[in-house]
């Protein structure tokens, strides 16, 4: 891992305790002020965090976490949009 690689993913982790810590509601703000942040790795990241926590059993931290990481990776394209796959039948 690079220095560069790792500065970010220490950036990622410190936006994602931001978003742990900040008023409900407020996390479009937060991701706003840091959207260089949000990318694939960023999702990623979340998806650790969310892991960990519902290994320690913090299930509304984990809950929270993965929801997030869908919406984003929604918003970034990393998921084929599901809704337009409904009603198609492939096969």
């Amino acid at each position: 891992m690079t220095e560069a690689t790792q500065e970010r993913q220490i950036s990622y982790f410190n936006l994602i305790d931001e978003l742990l810590k900040c008023p409900n509601g407020k996390e479009p703000e937060v991701l706003e002020a840091q959207s260089e942040l949000i990318d694939a790795g960023f999702v990623e990241a979340i998806v650790q965090v969310a892991t960990a926590f519902a290994h320690q059993g913090n299930q509304d931290g984990a809950q929270f976490l993965f929801f997030l990481a869908r919406e984003l990776a929604k918003q970034l394209g990393l998921y084929p949009d599901f809704q337009k796959s409904e009603g198609t039948n492939e096969g």
